[in-house]
């Protein structure tokens, strides 16, 4: 997740969308006083070595530390952190203020959740022997993945960012949104979790017509929203 008081957007990370080379290649226009989270230390690695700024100003100030917020985050042992990296549109809205909230452009990246399901089945069970893929329906991991897709950017049951991005046309919504925020040049993206999946086929030679319905009933709010079809 990252904000940027600069040039006054709020870019909210969904879960297997290329969030984190976005949050690297955004890092780059990042001022001294924005909010950037922490990402795996693999992709710090990349973002330190392109000279980006890192995790900065996530952390509960002092004067935050006899805040009811700061007590709950201390019972879960999170008492230092305040923003993170999958945090959600109504959490950013109650710590950054409902004036930011309203005057920053928002935005998030979605992606058609037949192709989204592969690649955390891929991202997840990485080592052999893997369960089907039948299995790995019928666990909690998609409903988390839904819980880090569309339930980040929806307050109240409406959509609560002003551009949704597609993952499959990225580069072009990406561009869209820099011009209008007027960031100086082009967002270059860093390949990062690339090597977890080998298996480069297309989600439809992958899923059978069974998984194929069931990840459809599992994401029907997001396909109806942006219109996927498989």
């Amino acid at each position: 997740m990252i904000i940027s008081h600069d040039y006054k957007f709020i870019f909210i990370k969904t879960n297997k969308t290329a969030g984190t080379s976005i949050e690297i290649a955004l890092s780059r226009f990042c001022g001294l006083n924005d909010i950037i989270t922490t990402i795996p230390e693999k992709d710090e690695e990349i973002r330190r070595s392109l000279g980006y700024r890192g995790p900065q100003n996530y952390l509960v100030t002092g004067s935050e530390m006899n805040s009811q917020e700061s007590r709950r985050l201390a019972r879960k042992g999170k008492k230092e952190r305040k923003y993170y990296n999958h945090i959600s549109a109504n959490r950013i809205r109650r710590y950054i203020g409902q004036p930011i909230w309203d005057s920053y452009f928002k935005f998030c990246v979605e992606r058609n959740p037949w192709d989204r399901l592969i690649s955390m089945y891929y991202w997840h069970c990485r080592s052999e022997p893997r369960p089907t893929i039948a299995e790995f329906l019928d666990s909690d991991i998609p409903l988390r993945l839904k819980l880090r897709g569309r339930d980040l950017y929806m307050i109240d049951g409406r959509v609560a960012v002003d551009a949704v991005c597609r993952f499959e046309s990225l580069s072009e919504d990406l561009e869209k949104i820099r011009l209008q925020l007027g960031i100086p040049e082009k967002l270059e993206l860093p390949r990062t979790k690339s090597t977890f999946r080998k298996d480069k086929r297309n989600y439809r030679e992958i899923l059978s017509d069974a998984e194929r319905a069931r990840i459809a009933e599992l994401f029907a709010e997001e396909i109806d929203l942006i219109g996927y079809q498989y």
